[in-house]
Formats: structure tokens, sequence, C-alpha cells
């Protein structure tokens, strides 16, 4: 729904149709700070703790539409106790990164989905509609202005959260019809303090990350705070993350890891290699860098670009396919389990060295282990992991996924 149809009827929900304005980047106000942070070593970055000079900003109303929208120096922000961004978790986001190419020009890695996933997860919420096209604008915009806090190291990139709040301030059990729209940005390192050390994950069955019907495949904030306490147990085992379980009559299926998706190597007996992820079945978030992973292995099987370390010869086939803890245990006492490995914005690729299943919460985890490769990536999860990074930063050219800021 656009702008153009939106009015207040007086209860927090806006329906019928009335002209309002829309994010409009010709009207964006730039206030530069007087004093510029000093720029940390990207060797000491932790991600998500260090913020740029400046950030993006616009708010909503029902009449008046989007504000201008401005750049101005990064701060907190003032709310109103009862906005429903408090009380009802009416909160979207995004996670994008920001790289220099070999040009010294700012880049950003398929901006366009992440644009759309924001308006599909702001539609859910039942937050207002937005321009994507200006809103990326916007975003290059800002990066533009603090691309000096982009580090030019690999593996280190400048995190992009752009995030919409719902600040409609009453308690009523609503839609907000008010909204805060900003965009901030974290110089980060590796996700992982592990390096290249494979990470474990712990499979347990009490708790759920998304279920039918839900929000599990929409950005919202009500899908993550609800893992903390299960991520804290699994740590507290000797576990860096969750496997995300569901069951149904196939099983326990696997759905996501933490906050990414998950990827299974088998062997063939032709000699090829299947590459497999869970469907998008409403319960699992449609990932840019799982999509990005799809098409790659696609490409290179269709012989349109070949893989770094992986023989042109060598088909590596995607699917799209449910398995469960049980299939994996057989796959793996087959010899075909070669690799699993997670993916997502903030991570790219972590391959995963064990995972212990716990279907009972007095009993401890069993432990699968997975092959070492001699302690590194396997060889499919490292040719994905370079041929996205080499595109996010440029030295390859594919399909447009690598959009310059300008």
């Amino acid at each position: 729904m656009s702008n153009s149809e939106w009015k207040s009827v007086g209860n927090g929900h806006l329906e019928g149709s009335i002209s309002i304005p829309d994010l409009d980047p010709s009207k964006l106000i730039v206030t530069l700070t007087a004093r510029l942070k000093p720029i940390p070593q990207p060797e000491s970055l932790v991600f998500g703790a260090t913020m740029s000079d400046h950030m993006l900003i616009a708010s909503f109303d029902p009449i008046n539409g989007w504000s201008a929208p401005e750049i101005k120096p990064y701060g907190p922000i003032t709310l109103d106790p009862a906005s429903s961004c408090f009380q009802y978790a009416t909160n979207t986001f995004e996670g994008m990164k920001a790289y220099i190419g070999p040009d010294g020009s700012a880049r950003l890695f398929r901006p366009e989905k992440n644009m759309a996933r924001l308006a599909r997860s702001a539609e859910r919420l039942a937050l207002p509609p937005f321009n994507t096209d200006a809103l990326l604008e916007l975003i290059k915009r800002l990066v533009v202005v603090d691309q000096r806090w982009i580090p030019n190291l690999e593996g280190h990139s400048l995190y992009i959260r752009p995030t919409i709040i719902g600040t409609r301030s009453a308690l009523g059990v609503s839609a907000s019809d008010h909204a805060l729209l900003y965009v901030i940005l974290s110089p980060s390192g590796p996700y992982f303090r592990t390096g290249p050390k494979p990470i474990a994950l712990l499979a347990a069955a009490e708790n759920v990350r998304a279920w039918p019907g839900g929000t599990g495949s929409h950005k919202v904030a009500g899908n993550y705070a609800p893992g903390f306490l299960p991520q804290r147990n699994a740590a507290k085992q000797g576990y860096d993350q969750i496997l995300w379980l569901l069951r149904d009559k196939a099983g326990w299926k696997v759905t996501e890891a933490g906050a990414m998706n998950v990827f299974i190597v088998l062997s063939r007996e032709d000699g090829d290699i299947d590459l497999i992820t869970p469907p998008l079945d409403g319960t699992i978030l449609p990932g840019v860098t799982r999509d990005s992973v799809l098409a790659i292995a696609k490409a290179h099987t269709s012989g349109n670009l070949t893989l770094p370390g992986i023989p042109s010869t060598q088909s590596v086939h995607p699917y799209e396919q449910t398995f469960t803890i049980a299939d994996m245990d057989q796959w793996f006492a087959e010899g075909r389990l070669q690799e699993l490995f997670v993916v997502g914005t903030a991570v790219v690729v972590a391959h995963v060295g064990r995972v212990g299943f716990q279907d009972d919460m007095k009993k401890p985890a069993r432990d699968l282990v997975l092959p070492s490769h001699e302690g590194r990536m396997g060889p499919v999860s490292r040719a994905v992991r370079q041929m996205i990074i080499d595109i996010q930063q440029g030295k390859v050219e594919w399909d447009g996924w690598s959009v310059r800021c300008e």
C-alpha cells in the first residue's frame, strides 16, 4: 500500500485514500558533526559496538506523511514512554554492509533485496509504507558522508542498520500510525571471535524460533529476544549458537542457526555435490546471503562462473529441501555429510564443527562431530564465502550485485 492510499480513522489504523508525502531524497537536510570521532584500528572492532559520526532519520505521521529526511550527528533520540515500539514491539530492521571497491568507491551488496524485505516486514507489522528506492538513495548518501569509517581490510566492513519503529503514543492495542525511520552505521570485524575455527551448535528441542503463521519470515524485533535465554544456556554448555528445530510429522526438522540460514553439503556417487538448505516455508528468514549462495551454486553448475577451488567439471546442485536431525545422523553414518555451514549478512559464511542434539533437557547433549577438513572450512563453504566477498568488494563483477554509492 502506498502512502497516497492511507488516512487516519482515529483508532490508530490508516485506511482509505488521501495523498500524503512519501520519503523524498530531494528534501534531504545534511547537518555535519563539528567534531569527528577517532576511528579505531580494524583489528580491535567488535561487531556492532562502535558507531560512525552520523545517522539518517525521518518521521511519519498520518497527516503530514514522511518528514524531510536528515543526516545529522549520531546521538540519542527522544520517544514518548507509551510509544508502540516499547509496548508492542512494532520494530523492524535490516542488516546491510558497505565495502570499499578497487576504485575507492563505497559499495553495497544487493541492497534492493534489503529494501524489499524491510518493506515486507513493515507491512507485516502494519507500519507506514515508504518508497524503497528513496530510502536506498538516502542510505547511499549517508554511506558517502561516513565513507572514512569503512574498514579497508578483508573480513571487515561498515555494517548498516536501517530501522523503523512505531511511535504512536497510546496504550491501545492497535497498529501504530506514527513511525520513526533511522539508519545507523557501525564499522565491524568478523562476527565470530573464533577466527577460522569452526563453531558449535546446540540443537535444543525445548524452544522454537518461529512457527507456521508467525513472523519467522520477516525481520522483526520480536523474533530475537525470545532466543536470548536459549542462547545463554547453549553458551554455558560450550556451544556458540542454537540450531533451531521445529517438530512436525517428519521429525525434528532443521530451520535456522541463531539468526542465520543453514546449508548442508552432501557427496554424491557421481562425484558431484548436493547443497541443501531448508525451504522458505514461512518460518525461515529469506536471507540475502542465503539467496546469493543458491544463485552462485547454480551459476557454477551452469558454467556461468567457477567457484574458487571447485573444479568446473564438478557440479554443485542447490536444493531447498526439508531435512531433520535424523537425516543428518543418517547422512553422517553413510559418509555423505561433508559440511555444515551457516550464512548471514553479519557472518557471511561460518562453518560448523559439531552439533549437539538435546531432546531431553535433563540429559546431556549428544554430539555429531562433522568432518574437520584439517581445521579449515570445507571446500564448498570456503568457495562460496570467497566468491561472495570478492563480489561484495568489487573484485568480481557479477549480475549487478555490487552497487556503487554515488
